[in-house]
Formats: structure tokens, C-alpha cells, sequence
């Protein structure tokens, strides 16, 4: 209980204090381990036919949120997803997203969402590669574009309201598993 704890008063410090920010090669992490925080959403809610879903497990004794399952772009589809909203304003002064990730050697992609990506298609998104092996990613918030209508160029950052991980916009089988994820 205690590491969850001090997990949580990292996200705070993290999300609050950007004199905290983070020096080369160093992340502050968002628990992955808390599987009230993390929704899972496919194309089924538009009338897509992918299918998958988010388990929480523990690899190495460290959590870690995986996705798995089929996408498919049949009858409009194509995507899977688990997103989670955040608790607080990220600081203007964030660079981009950190993960460590593994996967199936597929590109998967991020999604945020704003204050202003008030439709359900209308988002930004960067793609990120995976390997088999773990490795950390970062995805600068330059590289996040708009996917959807009627969005500008580029976001504010303390406007992001939620993070998602998503395997995306072809057909294939999805499996990323993801063992942190911060800003930096």
C-alpha cells in the first residue's frame, strides 16, 4: 500500500512541479497497475467488429497494463484502445509522453484528447514502434497530429484531459504491453 502510495505522490509531484521535470534518461511514472483508472474501447461502439481486451498483470514483479486482440477495419472499424483520464492539467511545459513498452513488433499509436476534442473521432495521434524486447519510447508532443475534423494544428498541452494507448487503422493482432507511462 505504501508503494501506491508514493506512485501517487509522484504523479502529483510530476503533473504539479516542472522544476521536477525530467533530466535525460530519467521518468517519472503513472501507475499502470490500477485497473479502475483504464477504460477499454473498441470500434464496437460505432459498429466495428474488433475485439479485444485490457488485463493487468504482473511481469517481473512489476505491473503491467496489456492489450490485446484483433483489429479490424471490416464494417468501419479498426481500432482497440485503454484510455485513461487524467486528474490533473499536464504543465505547459511537458515535452511529450514516455512509455516502456513491448510488443509484437507492430506500430501502435497514442491518443489524446482535450478540452476541445468534444466530438468521439476527434483526437490527436502520434504512432509509436514496439519490439519483443522492453524499451522506452518517448513521443514528443510535436509529433501528436489531428486525426478528425474541425481541430487545430496542434493542442495546448494543459488541455489534455486523457491518454490512450491503441492499436489502430489496419487489420492485425494487437498485443503491447505497457509497463510504465509518463511526460517528460
Amino acid at each position: 500500500m505504501r508503494f501506491l502510495n508514493l506512485l501517487r505522490l509522484a504523479l502529483v509531484a510530476a503533473l504539479f512541479c516542472p522544476t521536477l521535470s525530467f533530466a535525460e534518461g530519467t521518468m517519472i511514472e503513472f501507475p499502470v497497475s490500477e485497473p479502475a483508472r483504464w477504460d477499454y474501447f473498441s470500434d464496437q461502439v460505432m459498429g466495428g467488429v474488433s475485439e479485444g481486451r485490457v488485463a493487468f498483470e504482473m511481469v517481473d514483479n512489476q505491473p503491467v497494463l496489456r492489450l490485446t486482440g484483433r483489429v479490424s477495419t471490416a464494417n468501419r472499424g479498426g481500432f482497440i484502445q485503454a484510455r485513461t483520464e487524467l486528474d490533473a492539467p499536464l504543465s505547459d511545459t511537458a515535452q511529450g509522453i514516455v512509455l516502456t513498452v513491448r510488443g509484437n513488433a507492430q506500430p501502435y499509436y497514442l491518443h489524446l484528447r482535450t478540452k476541445w476534442t468534444v466530438l468521439s473521432w476527434q483526437l490527436y495521434q502520434a504512432k509509436f514502434e514496439t519490439s519483443e524486447t522492453w524499451r522506452e519510447v518517448r513521443v514528443p508532443f510535436e509529433a501528436f497530429e489531428p486525426y478528425g475534423r474541425l481541430l487545430r494544428q496542434s493542442f495546448k498541452i494543459s488541455d489534455v484531459r486523457s491518454i490512450a494507448i491503441v492499436a489502430f487503422g489496419r487489420d492485425h493482432d494487437a498485443d503491447l504491453s505497457v509497463r510504465a507511462i509518463g511526460v517528460y
